[in-house]
């Protein structure tokens, strides 16, 4: 099984880092909690509307445009087309991929998937906000944007699931962290000690490269 005795609780209003190597469990606990995948053992509680950030592109019909895509995964998440078509204009603008909107989004970058799909899930307003490794891609301005928006989803007493490889994301926006091993949480606490566990299990166990030279 990907994940082994995993029991956790996580509070509204909290933003909580799960980290660990890959294969670890990490997507497929995001994956639990969203309802992707359900568990063989076990239940899930969630309580009040989710918004998933897990795979890039999921939710989205590649022959349709960016701007009908906005619509589609509106429905998907419950709302009517006219809540959606209210929202629109602030999704495009945060989105920011200019006429690619009007475009099939079979023709975006991994960036502009990003961009809209972020955009979509935060703009939407959920109580629960799961992203796994989607805030890598993109450029750092976006990015910079895209943490401002979840410090003010934290402001505003919002829950979010954050799976990261990023050290830097959880010590500066997590105010919990969960070190996960093999399916098993081996660390469930303050993000500081969680982040010196993680590199010391990578420091361990990855094979260290050394460039050297001489003259």
């Amino acid at each position: 099984d990907a994940l082994k005795n995993v029991t956790l609780s996580v509070p509204q209003g909290e933003m909580v880092g799960i980290i660990g190597r890959n294969g670890s469990g990490k997507s497929t606990l995001l994956k639990i909690v969203a309802g992707v995948y359900r568990p063989t053992q076990g239940k899930v509680e969630v309580n009040g509307s989710i918004a998933p950030l897990i795979e890039l592109g999921a939710g989205f019909h590649h022959e349709l445009t960016g701007r009908e895509n906005i619509l589609l995964n509106g429905l998907l998440l419950g709302y009517s087309k006219r809540e959606m078509l209210a929202r629109q204009d602030s999704i495009i603008e945060f989105a920011g991929i200019g006429d690619f909107i009007d475009a099939p989004v079979k023709q975006y970058s991994s960036g502009m998937y990003t961009r809209l799909a972020f955009a979509v899930a935060t703009e939407v307003d959920p109580d629960i906000l799961v992203i796994d490794e989607i805030l890598a891609v993109g450029d750092l301005a976006f990015q910079a944007k895209c943490f401002d928006r979840l410090k003010h989803f934290r402001a505003a007493g919002k829950t979010i699931l954050l799976v990261t490889h990023t050290m830097e994301q959880v010590a500066k926006l997590c105010d919990r962290a969960i070190f996960l091993e093999k399916g098993q949480i081996l660390f469930d606490g303050d993000p500081a000690p969680a982040i010196q566990l993680y590199r010391s299990k990578i420091s361990d166990r990855e094979p260290v490269l050394v460039e050297a030279g001489s003259r």
